[in-house]
Formats: structure tokens, C-alpha cells, sequence
């Protein structure tokens, strides 16, 4: 089993360095696309991959830039990942057991905080009323999984780590690339699934983020935070 995995920089080489040395440890990812989104110090992935590196003479949004590495996929996986991710251990024998059903478009990990703690990464459609449930403090749409527990499909999965069937990343067309940032992974879960594809979420396999949560912070990610949401809706 043959996985292509694309990762962006934003000028994150101290992350994404971190992140790709720890693809040396896993033999399943035969071919990379590092891609550059702004000019940053040098990139260097680990010897023996195959590996390309796209400078993006103007920066590209999260759909534009993973469905830009994917073009001419002949692996049969296709794996998108933040350069934020750290793996402590080889995710993609478990991820890709979940594959063995071929109904399955997209496995996800259980994205674990630096501390350990289980993140927000697999949820339940966004809605009017869970939105209003979240603003309250009553209900963020979360599945409480707990590490080690078995596979099971959720509504969707966040993109800082997905694993897609090559056939149904193609199938739905890819990334929405009218999301410029956020909700591109709502979008294409939701298309799976009315495709007829299953999204999964396997806590027996976790991943480290150290996340950013840069929408909380800055007003140009809340805006376009908030653009996604309403072109989702």
C-alpha cells in the first residue's frame, strides 16, 4: 500500500522539518509534496523519498494548495498533513487497515494536544442549533473518543491529518478551493458521504498537534473563518 502525502509550509520550517524527519519512519508514504506557500528557510525531507517541492509564487489557500499536489496521483492513497503534526509512531498501518473496507474514503487518526489530551478532530456537522449549543459552552459537536478504542465513522474529520482513497478524493472533485481557509474539510466529508463514501475516525492510531488556533487571535483568520461558515451554510 502506496500513500502520496502533501504537506504546506506557511513559513513553519522548524515544524514542518520536525515533521517530515518523522516520515523516515514510515516506509507506506513512497512519494511527498512539500509545497511552499511562502518563501521560507529551506525544507528538507528525508533521503531515500521521493519528494517534490512546489514554491507558490503567490500563496494558495488549504484547498488549492493539497488539490495542486494531488494532481496526478497514481498512488493509492493520498494523505494531507499540517506541518504542525508530530508522529510519535507509525500511524498508517492502522489507518490503513480501516481501508481494508472499501466503502471508506477517508480514515483520520485521534489528533492528540502536546500534553496528550484527545482534540476536537472528529465532529458532527456543524448546524444552527449545535453552533448555538457551542457559543453557550453546552455541546461543541465533539465525539468523545478515547485513545485505543476501535474505528468508527464520524460526520467529519479536521484536516491537520487525513488519509483519503486516491479513488474518492477523485470522485468528489477534491478540495473546494472557494474555501480559502477553514471549513474545506466540513465541505468534503459532507460530499463523501452523500457520494456514498464512509469517513472514519480511528482513536487505536493518534497523531500529536501542536496547534496554532490562529482564528481566535487574529482578525484576518476570524474573517475568513467566518466566510467559510457562511458559504458552508
Amino acid at each position: 500500500m502506496s500513500i502520496r502525502l502533501s504537506m504546506v509550509s506557511h513559513g513553519q520550517a522548524r515544524l514542518a522539518n520536525q515533521f517530515l524527519q518523522d516520515l523516515a519512519g514510515t516506509p507506506e508514504v513512497n512519494e511527498l509534496v512539500v509545497t511552499e506557500n511562502i518563501p521560507d528557510a529551506p525544507l528538507v525531507p528525508p533521503s531515500g523519498l521521493i519528494a517534490r517541492t512546489r514554491r507558490n509564487p503567490v500563496p494558495m489557500g488549504f484547498a488549492g494548495n493539497h488539490n495542486q499536489a494531488f494532481e496526478g496521483c497514481a498512488q493509492p492513497f493520498y494523505c494531507v498533513a499540517n506541518p504542525d503534526i508530530r508522529l510519535p509512531s507509525n500511524p498508517f498501518p492502522g489507518l490503513l487497515t480501516a481501508m481494508q473496507d472499501p466503502s471508506v474514503g477517508l480514515v483520520a487518526p485521534l489528533v492528540l494536544g502536546p500534553g496528550g489530551q484527545p482534540e476536537d478532530n472528529a465532529r458532527r456537522f456543524p448546524t444552527p442549533w449545535n453552533l448555538a449549543l457551542k457559543l453557550a459552552g453546552v455541546d461543541d459537536g465533539r465525539y468523545h473518543l478515547e485513545p485505543r478504542s476501535t474505528a468508527r465513522p464520524v460526520e467529519w474529520a479536521a484536516g491537520m491529518f487525513l488519509l483519503f482513497r486516491t479513488e474518492a478524493f477523485r470522485d468528489v472533485g477534491g478540495f473546494d478551493a472557494k474555501f480559502h481557509l477553514y471549513y474545506e474539510d466540513v465541505d468534503i466529508c459532507a460530499r463523501l458521504w452523500k457520494s456514498g463514501w464512509k469517513v472514519m475516525c480511528d482513536p487505536g492510531v493518534t497523531v500529536v498537534h501542536e496547534a496554532q488556533r490562529a482564528s481566535r487571535h487574529n482578525f484576518r483568520y476570524m474573517r475568513w473563518h467566518a466566510a467559510s461558515m457562511a458559504r458552508y451554510f
